[in-house]
This record gives C-alpha cells, sequence and structure tokens, in this order.
C-alpha cells in the first residue's frame, strides 16, 4: 500500500476522541500519526495500520 507523508487516512475504527480521519507524519516500518480532531500523535506498526485503512485522500 503506498502511504506517504501528508496523506489523510480515513480509518476503520475511531480515536477515542470519536476523530476517523489521521494525517501521516511519517511512513515507514511504523507510521507516526496525528489525529485530525484532537492533535494526539502516535506511532502505529504498518501492517496493524494498513489493515485498519479505510480510505487514503491525497492532495497532489
Amino acid at each position: 500500500m503506498d502511504v506517504r507523508a501528508g496523506d489523510i487516512l480515513v480509518m476503520k475504527k475511531k480515536h477515542p476522541c470519536g476523530e476517523n480521519k489521521m494525517l501521516v507524519l511519517r511512513s515507514g516500518m511504523d507510521f507516526k500519526l496525528r489525529c485530525v480532531g484532537c492533535g494526539r500523535e502516535f506511532m502505529i506498526p504498518r501492517a496493524k495500520a494498513e489493515k485498519n485503512i479505510k480510505n487514503i485522500s491525497r492532495e497532489d
């Protein structure tokens, strides 16, 4: 799956704040994501993140 920094991921599950959109800050073996709703930043393993992605919106 082609995920790059700057992409907005729409996830299947919501963050505890209620938002399901995450901004990709860094990609590699792990993703560093920022919740669009509350601004919390967290790291998540690539395999777990790719399984949970519903849609990718990219601004070219």
